[in-house]
């Protein structure tokens, strides 16, 4: 995920201080992974530095002085242009848990053994997340949606891996 690009995004609607644009991240996007403050403040650096922000107004606290910032001309182009582009598909040809499967063929271990365990920990986070998506607004369903399908490919491949293991143990052979 654009970290920059979703706050310009969020800038979109209006300035906000890097607080109200950090607490706006966290509730669409952050509910696995929620932004830390210096994250926040160091990309709205990099993106007044680029010219993607302006600081709209400067005002006096407790502390030290807080800054609005707001999306410039050249922001809102580059949402446009960052939401127009697809992202590139990632195939996971060069998967750990592949490597791991071939490790444990050339090292003697029981690669089996390997995928059984894996395919136990895929089960139980589709459990985990099947009772999220049960419980959750719309957002949580269709994060949940994205990860289940990709979890069900998951299961797919080590139904298929553990069903040619004997093959690829000739082929990789000590």
């Amino acid at each position: 995920m654009s970290i920059g690009h979703t706050l310009l995004g969020i800038l979109e609607s209006g300035p906000r201080h890097g607080y109200d644009l950090k607490r706006a991240f966290d509730e669409k996007f952050g509910h696995d992974r929620p932004l830390h403050y210096g994250q926040v403040y160091s990309t709205m650096s990099r993106l007044l530095k680029n010219g993607l922000v302006e600081v709209d107004a400067m005002e006096a606290g407790g502390g030290p002085e807080r800054k609005r910032y707001a999306i410039t001309d050249a922001g809102v182009s580059d949402v446009d242009q960052w939401l127009a582009t697809p992202e590139k598909p990632e195939p996971y040809l060069q998967s750990t848990l592949y490597t791991k499967v071939v490790l444990a063929l050339l090292t003697g271990r029981p690669a089996a053994d390997l995928l059984d365990t894996q395919r136990s920990e895929h089960l139980r986070l589709m459990r985990v997340l099947t009772d999220r998506k049960r419980r959750g607004d719309l957002a949580d369903q269709l994060i949940c949606d994205h990860a289940l399908f990709h979890l069900e490919a998951d299961l797919r491949w080590l139904e298929l891996t553990a069903a040619r293991l004997g093959q690829l143990a000739e082929e990789v052979g000590p």
